[in-house]
């Protein structure tokens, strides 16, 4: 296996100061951050990533939600449906979390805060923020945004109850090919049959 690059052992030295900024601000998704990390570890191993790919991966999903530190509590910690501007405000936290991922100036910076800023693009194109579509999104954003609809699914939450395995497979696999890669899709499907992620709630 080949040799993780030192610059992102570095990065990912110095952006731990960042996951517990998030902790402080909101415990939930904190945690889910590092199960959004453990899914998306293993989609990337499944996917044949290599050693520097698997580290910018790990920085990007443990970090894929710190731009909410910049939406307000009204909106963050809400427990009901937003509204449209509430909504329209929330989607800005993949750029805000690029932006703050970018000002750390730190090498392999720049490479994550892309992933990060497009975590929520829909291979059909019709994310956010910028509507790519395809191999043009990352393959780090498209296997973060199978790990995150899964576990954002698999939790309860002041707004909605967690939902069975079978429930969110389900689902996922109707966004399959609208918002999510098909192959990285069939790749997660076989693994997260036996991943210690996988909601107990069958």
């Amino acid at each position: 296996m080949d040799k993780e690059d030192p610059i992102y052992i570095t990065l990912h030295k110095y952006t731990k100061a960042l996951s517990v900024a998030l902790g402080y601000r909101d415990s939930l998704t904190q945690l889910h951050s590092a199960r959004v990390l453990g899914i998306s570890e293993e989609i990337g191993t499944g996917c044949g990533l290599s050693s520097n790919e698997l580290s910018i991966l790990r920085i990007s999903a443990s970090f894929h939600d710190v731009g909410k530190i910049g939406i307000s509590d009204p909106i963050l910690l809400k427990s009901t449906k937003f509204d449209e501007a509430e909504w329209e405000r929330m989607k800005q936290h993949s750029e805000i979390g690029e932006r703050i991922m970018a000002a750390t100036e730190l090498k392999g910076s720049q490479q994550a805060s892309l992933v990060i800023r497009h975590h929520h693009e829909y291979y059909n194109g019709k994310g956010y923020p910028d509507g790519l579509s395809g191999e043009d999104i990352s393959i780090c954003s498209r296997i973060i945004s199978i790990a995150d609809s899964y576990d954002a699914m698999a939790v309860t939450r002041s707004y909605h109850d967690a939902k069975t395995h079978k429930q969110i497979m389900a689902i996922l696999h109707r966004e399959t090919g609208g918002k999510h890669d098909p192959e990285l899709m069939r790749i997660f499907s076989k693994l997260i049959e036996h991943s210690k992620f996988k909601t107990a709630k069958i």
